[in-house]
């Protein structure tokens, strides 16, 4: 069995089967903190989709493609991160994503 054999069928049905999961992680998530990150683990199994495909044609452009879109997921994630943050301490958001920060006192510092 080649590396191409390999990849083409063992690897790319885990990856569509896994995508199907997050699919339905994604759509059934209870918050929205479930919904952002399944949503970020479809964009890393998208980017093992087009790596597997820029080996199997031998076309190392579409690597440029997976490192562009890892990099929109990571900024994504990151304000969408921002964001709840934020909402959720002015009171904005009434899902329980993230835990509430503890006011700390003077007297409670180490």
């Amino acid at each position: 069995m080649t590396l191409h054999e390999f990849l083409y069928w063992f690897i790319l049905p885990v990856l569509a089967v896994s995508a199907l999961l997050v699919f339905v992680r994604f759509f059934l998530g209870p918050s929205i903190a479930d919904r952002v990150v399944a949503f970020d683990l479809l964009i890393v199994v998208g980017i093992g989709i087009i790596a597997i495909y820029s080996i199997i044609t031998e076309q190392p452009t579409f690597l440029d493609i997976a490192m562009i879109f890892a990099l929109i997921a990571f900024l994504g994630t990151t304000a969408m991160s921002y964001y709840l943050r934020k909402s959720q301490h002015k009171g904005r958001h009434k899902d329980k994503v993230l835990p509430k920060l503890k006011k700390r006192n003077s007297h409670d510092r180490d």
